[in-house]
């Protein structure tokens, strides 16, 4: 009897918040409903003739509305039967179809998404736990290229292996420094920094930028003239999306030999890994800036045990005879040779980095998928300033041994700094992170099963391989990537900014002031943007991260 009375006492305590939440359910349906059907009846009547919204518009009744979604998300994790799905789809075939979506959304109080390419690592840019709808721009992706200025337009959902292509089609000897992987778009990419292997040479893709094209939360089309200086330095490293929808850009394009150089050198521990990354920390941001080292630590099997392959993966603007010569006299550790270089055009390098092999067409520059066979990851990042030292290494290379589990892949990617990176200010443009730094680390963990305790461990172990690195890692804050996406250092919700100092670093207080004046009333925002803070909060940047009416806000 006490077994039945108690199971009873449970089953009413659980009946109560059960009807509780289905009354809370419907009305956040009907309020769903109510709110996506005036967005509805707002788009017609803003939509011009001669560029009508309606083909632009899928919603979940529409047979296509889950392709149009899947088509751009890039991690599985992020798209079960248990995401949060869109009220409608914007994809829009018109720069007036974007205004139109902005000035709809913010009648109506509808938050927006906004997604160029869907390279985001936490799906930020495709879902929200509030009523939402996304603004894909994947249609506004043309590409003028005019050699003689040296200059290109590039809209927002073009690809950067779209960007490439043309590039090629035009000339040999002009390229964009940005990033490896050719199917991120144009959008997020830019005004996250742009990260690329030119770097040293050229700096981001940002440092390359001399106009933009943007929607305002009004919905009016700016340039840099009419958008202003602030609002044109925010939008160069401080993450579009939290200020407006980049509709285009203009860059300047840079010159590359006509032949340049690529290697890919793997040496696993046992043959003496931990000594050349020692050295390579040594010379990487020192030696020539042409010449551009990742190294990139992964967990391999060999022998029947796990070990630490290191790849040394290089790039240099110039022939391989002047690289051996240089790499002898700089980095003989790794005993660079003659047959591990290969000579090519810049275009094809861009394949050399994606993984293609020597001989794949330039046309794949132009697929829009990505073709790896892991669909599940976890990304974070992290700035080094100091040499890690050899016992931290051989504590690393430890962590991630540990780290590797089942069939998931594990890697590093250590990006090396100098160079031209060293000679812009900090607070050029809104990416702070410059001079200083020795090389910055992306964590990267892939996996394939879908199951959520494979998932769970996946992303323990990738977090616990981060804290591994505390010790020899920038502190207070600790500095992160912006377009390598990671909830983990926190959100606005949780009435934090910490995750913002971390991002930007100095540059807070300048982002918060542009946000104030060009979306007062807070109409961009996602998880990680630029928030609008009360008139009686008071922010000051310390060593310690982000101070508020001076109480630091831990989002941890």
């Amino acid at each position: 009897m006490e077994v039945q009375y108690s199971c009873t006492i449970v089953s009413k305590v659980l009946l109560f918040p059960f009807l509780f939440l289905l009354v809370i359910s419907n009305v956040h349906v009907s309020a769903s409903t109510s709110v996506i059907d005036n967005f509805l009846k707002c788009v017609p009547t803003r939509s011009t003739t001669s560029h009508p919204i309606s083909n632009a518009i899928y919603t979940p009744s529409n047979s296509s509305f889950l392709n149009v979604l899947q088509n751009y998300v890039r991690d599985s994790r992020f798209n079960t039967s248990l995401t949060p799905k869109p009220l409608a789809i914007v994809t829009a075939l018109d720069v007036s179809h974007v205004q139109v979506t902005v000035i709809c959304a913010k009648t109506n109080g509808v938050q927006i998404r906004i997604r160029s390419g869907g390279h985001d690592f936490e799906g930020l840019s495709y879902i929200s736990n509030d009523p939402f709808i996304i603004l894909d721009m994947f249609n506004l992706r043309s590409i003028d290229i005019d050699i003689p200025n040296e200059i290109a337009s590039i809209q927002a959902g073009a690809t950067l292996g779209e960007l490439y292509y043309k590039i090629a089609q035009k000339s040999n000897i002009h390229a964009f420094p940005a990033g490896v992987c050719f199917t991120l778009g144009a959008g997020g990419h830019f005004s996250g920094g742009g990260y690329g292997n030119m770097l040293r040479q050229y700096g981001l893709s940002i440092d390359n930028i001399i106009d933009a094209q943007v929607v305002d939360a009004n919905g009016r089309i700016l340039n840099r003239k009419s958008m202003g200086e602030d609002l044109f330095w925010a939008i160069r490293g401080g993450g579009g999306a939290s200020f407006c929808v980049i509709l285009s850009w203009k860059i300047k394009l840079v010159r590359v030999p006509d032949i340049v150089t690529v290697f890919n050198v793997q040496k696993t521990l046992e043959e003496g890994a931990t000594n050349i990354v020692l050295q390579w920390q040594k010379i990487a941001t020192t030696i020539d800036r042409k010449l551009f080292i990742r190294v990139q630590p992964q967990v391999i099997q060999q022998g029947g045990k796990k070990t630490v392959q290191v790849s040394f993966i290089g790039q240099y603007l110039g022939r391989a005879n002047t690289l051996l010569t240089l790499m002898k006299k700089s980095f003989p550790l790794l005993s660079l040779q003659a047959q591990d270089c290969s000579e090519m055009p810049w275009i094809e390098t861009t394949l050399f980095w994606y993984g293609n092999p020597k001989g794949t067409p330039i046309e794949v520059l132009l697929q829009r998928t990505p073709t790896s066979s892991h669909s599940y990851g976890k990304h974070k990042s992290d700035f080094v300033k100091k040499p890690i030292p050899r016992e931290g290494l051989e504590m690393i290379w430890r962590k991630m041994i540990e780290a590797q589990i089942l069939d998931n892949i594990l890697l590093l990617q250590w990006n090396p700094y100098g160079g031209r990176m060293n000679e812009i200010e900090a607070n050029a443009t809104a990416f702070p992170h410059r001079a200083g730094n020795l090389f910055k680390i992306q964590y990267i963990t892939l996996w394939q099963d879908d199951s959520a305790e494979t998932t769970s461990k996946n992303l323990e172990a990738t977090r616990k391989l981060y804290d591994a690195f505390t010790p020899y890692v920038s502190k207070n804050p600790r500095q992160a990537f912006l377009n390598y996406r990671d909830i983990d250092i926190g959100t606005n919700e949780q009435g934090s900014l910490v995750f913002a100092s971390d991002f930007f670093m100095g540059n807070v207080k300048r982002l918060l002031q542009v946000k104030a004046n060009v979306d007062p009333t807070n109409f961009f925002r996602y998880e990680q943007s630029i928030p609008v803070l009360p008139k009686d909060k008071k922010v000051d940047i310390q060593e310690k991260g982000v101070v508020m009416n001076g109480l630091r806000k831990s989002s941890y």
